[in-house]
């Protein structure tokens, strides 16, 4: 007998070796109450699917749809029900599950015909999605050696899992089985279908739209969200990855390996330069209108979506287009610390936009773009007091004026400045690249990666601090940044194929360091395992300009 430590109420009991987390779960389910069904669990700080067998003393959590781990375990197996649902109705098709897009996930289906899906179509997946569902399907998990999985994917003709496998140096690896349909996850799946209660379905501009249960309310469906912006960064990037031959994991292995690294980071920051070549030219053309003319550029993002180099590298070609940009800091706007508002635990909430004085801060921007000069404050962080020390500022006439910060697209900020006198930018690393056709990259572990690294090089934070503030962070971009993304005159994606494969170097060593007792683990681990589906690669070629430099060190602006 061993011994299972349930977390969730800290009580332990006996079971029997090769007992599933399934039945562990049920022994002591009359102690628990979730508010939502559990999905999944974390077994000594790693998650696992239900049907995971324990055969050692272990602690385990079992978790909702409302935790961020047990949520990635829910939409992947609705994913692979879509996937054998597409299959079933269209034989022969394939489909393509890209990103996440208005609160959902954006999947482009190629049906073996070449005709466009239509709505009578959709309908007949949904139908057949019901079915497996109501059959109360199980996922079957498979492990074999790598040859052997290698060897069934390639008789399916899945060469995105073959060059992702043979690449990841991996000697066994596992693969799934839903009713006579195989298919790989690079995370757990619920224990069956039937789990799969909270869905939607739709045509999508020329693709689908996977509905997935809202993550604070896993009973209802997430609110669609309008994304045409969006959508287009999306589908450039993901234009530009079928041209390069760059489009999952397994491609930029196989490229590595043929020594195409040099080239491949030559391009990535080319296409990012010649982007931003053309946002300064647009704005240098709108800036010299008889009427109207730019005067105000405004730029924000997500954490680590490299925000601050980009505002560099836009000065520098704002500065070849003639005109004389100057950056302009709302941190001098904030209110004395006492008066700055709190969280519900009772520390202070920096991201609220109530944090910045908006008012005074719209009055001296509507002053500036009509020429006049003005007295800008200056905050004091030791006193925590906003200070007037004759700093004064004023526009001259080839100049224009960069507001770079979180809340940068907030109307509140600049209510006083006529919109035509606007150019707002948003940045953020939309992560086109996939592990495979079925296994997209979230944009936010492209960002937390970032963050990790930058917060351990400066010696702000450690990786388990970092980790264990990110699910905040997100909280307050949900609330202060993405409601304004799509206000945006243009939309600049900060990710680089190559990027994942640099950033394995620099994070390995630094995830390693969260200890595995602690609950950050859970996420160390998840995003180690990840990452090391990438070859890594030296940063010594990123040049000294690159927004990766604001993460890994090395660049040659000043912050």
């Amino acid at each position: 007998m061993l011994q299972i430590r349930c977390k969730n109420n800290n009580k332990t009991k006996s079971f029997a070796e090769g007992t599933s987390l399934l039945d562990v779960y049920q022994e002591f389910a009359d102690d628990l109450h979730f508010r939502y069904p559990v999905v999944s669990a974390k077994v000594n700080n790693v998650s696992q699917g239900l049907k995971f067998r324990v055969y050692q003393n272990r602690d385990v959590e079992f978790i909702d749809a409302s935790d961020g781990s047990g949520r990635r375990v829910y939409v992947r197996s609705l994913c692979f029900v879509l996937y054998k649902a597409v299959t079933d109705i269209f034989l022969g098709s394939k489909l393509f599950v890209e990103h996440p897009l208005s609160r959902g996930i954006y999947c482009n289906c190629k049906k073996k015909s070449g005709d466009v899906l239509t709505d009578d179509d959709v309908a007949l997946v949904c139908q057949r999605m019901q079915e497996i569902i109501d059959a109360d399907m199980p996922f079957r998990r498979m492990e074999a050696p790598l040859e052997e999985a290698v060897r069934v994917f390639t008789e399916r003709g899945f060469f995105d899992k073959v060059k992702l496998l043979e690449t990841s140096g991996q000697v066994y690896t596992y693969y799934y089985i839903l009713g006579n349909t195989i298919d790989y996850y690079y995370g757990p799946l619920v224990p069956s279908a039937g789990y799969l209660k909270v869905w939607g379905l739709e045509r999508y501009q020329d693709g689908l739209l996977l509905r997935v249960p809202d993550k604070r309310n896993p009973e209802v469906l997430a609110e669609k969200v309008p994304q045409p912006r969006t959508f287009e960064v999306f589908t450039e990037k993901v234009h530009w990855d079928i041209i390069m031959r760059l489009s999952n994991a397994g491609d930029v292995n196989k490229a590595i390996l043929k020594g195409y690294a040099s080239e491949l980071i030559q391009v990535s920051e080319a296409l990012q330069e010649k982007k931003i070549v053309k946002i300064a030219e647009e704005i240098d053309d709108r800036f010299h209108r008889e009427q109207n003319p730019i005067r105000l550029v405004l730029i924000t993002g997500p954490s680590s979506s490299g925000k601050s180099t980009f505002c560099k590298r836009l000065s520098v070609q704002l500065l070849a287009c003639g005109l004389r940009p100057y950056s302009f800091s709302t941190d001098d706007y904030f209110v004395n610390r006492v008066d700055t508002p709190k969280l519900p635990n009772g520390q202070y909430d920096f991201d609220n936009v109530e944090t910045v004085d908006y008012k005074l801060l719209s009055e001296h921007l509507s002053r500036l773009m009509k020429g006049e000069t003005v007295e800008v404050p200056e905050y004091n962080f030791v006193t925590g007091k906003r200070e007037y020390n004759g700093k004064k500022f004023r526009l001259s006439g080839d100049s224009v004026l960069i507001i770079e910060g979180i809340h940068a697209l907030n109307p509140l900020l600049t209510k006083d400045v006529p919109d035509a006198l606007k150019y707002r930018i948003y940045i953020s690393a939309l992560t086109s690249i996939s592990l495979d056709d079925h296994n997209w990259i979230p944009t936010q572990d492209n960002r937390l990666l970032r963050r990790i690294i930058r917060d351990y090089n400066k010696g702000a934070f450690t990786a388990r601090e970092t980790i264990s503030q990110w699910k905040s962070v997100c909280e307050a971009e949900d609330q202060w940044i993405f409601p304004f993304q799509e206000t945006a005159d243009v939309m600049f994606n900060s990710a680089l194929n190559i990027e994942f494969a640099v950033l394995r170097t620099h994070a390995e060593v630094i995830l390693s360091s969260v200890p595995k007792n602690c609950p950050e683990y859970a996420e160390a681990h998840r995003l180690m395992k990840f990452i090391h589906y990438f070859l890594p690669i030296s940063d010594k070629e990123i040049p000294p300009t690159s927004i990766m430099r604001e993460f890994v060190g090395g660049s040659s602006f000043k912050y």
